[in-house]
């Protein structure tokens, strides 16, 4: 995988369809050119105990691709236990995602790395709140976004309707990645070759299936 920004948000045309998964592999790709790699996951919705300490699979995975010491309350500021949308348990918990002090958390992780990767919960229009969504962190944090094609059914129209949020939030859409999830998909490769066509960015990488990826 090659023409990575050094600081990039990672988002996905729905959720399930392969963003940490995909997120270890650029990792590890920029890891093994010899480069730094902070990373972070603002907002995780499902976490357990660990010692004490909620945690989440997937921030868990993107420090241990990344093979930082950075501290878990750094690169997942905000985790709820149930996996259910954010703006639900926000309400329910009463917390508020302070957008400031992600900002700050952010500048603190690229002041340190050569890269940083940040990974969105579920989609691009995943509410965190009653007033905001996952789109209003990305732009806050001002970061070029990476696009995980789910490769399934519906990824033609899934796809093409999260370029044209990404671009009406004034960011760029600096590459998508086609992640296959169906192994029996029809058509497959001329649904990639359609989207290469029709998505205003480059195709970085096509990641073949694997089981629960």
């Amino acid at each position: 995988m090659t023409n990575l920004p050094k600081q990039f948000f990672v988002t996905g045309t729905d959720t399930d369809v392969g963003k940490t998964y995909v997120s270890v592999q650029l990792i590890e790709n920029l890891v093994s050119k010899g480069e730094s790699v902070g990373v972070m996951k603002p907002i995780a919705a499902g976490g357990y105990l660990r010692d004490g300490q909620m945690v989440n699979e997937d921030a868990l995975s993107l420090i241990e691709a990344s093979g930082t010491n950075q501290p878990y309350e750094q690169v997942n500021p905000y985790i709820f236990e149930e996996p259910v949308s954010p703006h639900i348990l926000t309400k329910k918990t009463g917390i508020k995602v302070d957008l400031d002090m992600l900002e700050e958390t952010f500048t603190q992780i690229r002041n340190d790395y050569d890269s940083v990767l940040v990974e969105g919960a579920g989609g691009w229009k995943t509410p965190l709140s009653e007033s905001g969504d996952m789109s209003a962190l990305a732009k806050r944090l001002d970061l070029p976004v990476i696009l995980i094609v789910g490769m399934k059914l519906g990824c033609l129209n899934h796809a093409q309707l999260t370029q044209d949020a990404i671009q009406q939030s004034g960011l760029e859409l600096a590459g998508w990645i086609a992640n296959t999830l169906d192994p029996d998909m029809a058509y497959l490769i001329e649904n990639i070759e359609y989207l290469k066509s029709h998505l205003n960015a480059p195709l970085i990488g096509h990641i073949p299936y694997k089981k629960d990826c």
